[in-house]
């Protein structure tokens, strides 16, 4: 089973989960925790091969659908029948497999830089990536994907603080998260048609350059989605202007819970 954490305020409130992004670990949400766990239970999971989750045991094959099935598991341990999801990054991607393949289990999402499309840009990087995974050490390329995500001097915070995370990682690992990437697109739009009634919050940093276009895009036809901006922020927006993050997402759940006891 993933590692994970739970800070429990009352078991009559709803339950936030956090999930992290590619070469990152559930410490990522630092900045978060003081104001949520004044409102709400909230879990953080490490994604295997993250943190201080095992590297488990990868089949050929193994698609967003697998790592979604074990925040799932964690859910079942703990008896959380239905939760908020919080992800940044690729984070949203397994959030939003969770949606599609477990709708039960979701109450609302908030995708915080959100990967909605690779764009040319984007899968150019990654097609480097593939072709030099085995000959480049894989820190090199992580550091290289950081600087170009997020190349701004006020991403810096959010840059150190993936990098640090993605130094517990292996090359190993780095390869096979890497493998998820292939034929990323068609996958992603199959996951935007099949779960546009789950209310979802689309958070942004002004400055994620590769992800923010195709992200608005995307949020102006879905009927249930709601589309926020942050100014001064890049790709990794709850690092960058944590305060401003917090107030959005918390009252964004707190509509959803006033909603739903309407």
């Amino acid at each position: 089973m993933l590692y994970y954490r739970t800070y429990v305020k009352d078991e009559s409130l709803p339950w936030v989960t956090f999930v992290h992004g590619a070469g990152g670990s559930s410490a990522i949400w630092y900045k978060q925790m003081k104001a949520y766990k004044k409102y709400f239970n909230v879990l953080l999971v490490d994604l295997r091969g993250h943190g201080q989750s095992g590297r488990g045991t990868w089949e050929d094959g193994d698609h967003f659908s697998e790592v979604s099935r074990e925040i799932i598991d964690v859910l079942d341990h703990l008896r959380i029948e239905k939760a908020h999801f919080v992800g940044i990054s690729l984070g949203t991607i397994v959030i939003q497999t969770i949606a599609q393949e477990h709708p039960a289990r979701v109450a609302s999402m908030i995708l915080g830089g959100a990967i909605t499309e690779l764009n040319w840009r984007t899968r150019f990087l990654i097609a480097i990536a593939n072709a030099t995974k085995y000959i480049l050490p894989y820190m090199l390329l992580y550091r290289l994907f950081a600087w170009i995500i997020m190349p701004k001097k006020n991403h810096l915070e959010s840059r150190h603080a993936f990098v640090r995370q993605a130094a517990k990682m292996c090359q190993k690992e780095f390869i096979n998260w890497l493998s998820l990437t292939k034929s990323v697109n068609p996958y992603l739009e199959k996951l935007q048609s099949s779960i546009s009634y789950i209310p979802t919050l689309f958070i942004m940093g002004q400055e994620d350059h590769l992800f923010i276009k195709s992200v608005k895009t995307i949020a102006q036809k879905a009927k249930t989605a709601t589309f926020k901006v942050i100014k001064g922020a890049g790709h990794v927006c709850n690092i960058d202007e944590p305060d401003l993050f917090n107030q959005i997402t918390i009252e964004f759940i707190n509509r959803q819970k006033r909603r739903l006891a309407s």
